[in-house]
């Protein structure tokens, strides 16, 4: 469901320039940022890195670009 919401002048001209950069539109890059912000404040512990970490590793999961990982006995 598409929701209409107001955005500060400033957010969205920041939004529009990583936005080019990422190659993401613009609603992708805030939706991007959203992302990352409900799950810094789920997860106040966890790095910028380490979040971004986990969602990219979901998304390889999600698509099957996975390996099993082999324990070795020491």
């Amino acid at each position: 469901m598409a929701v209409s919401v107001k955005l500060s002048d400033e957010m969205v001209h920041q939004a529009k320039i990583i936005s080019k950069a990422l190659n993401r539109s613009v609603a992708g890059q805030i939706e991007y940022w959203a992302k990352i912000g409900k799950i810094s404040e789920e997860n106040p512990d966890l790095t910028y890195d380490f979040i971004q970490k986990i969602i990219i590793a979901r998304e390889e999961a999600l698509a099957g670009n996975v390996e099993p990982y082999t324990f070795e006995a020491q």
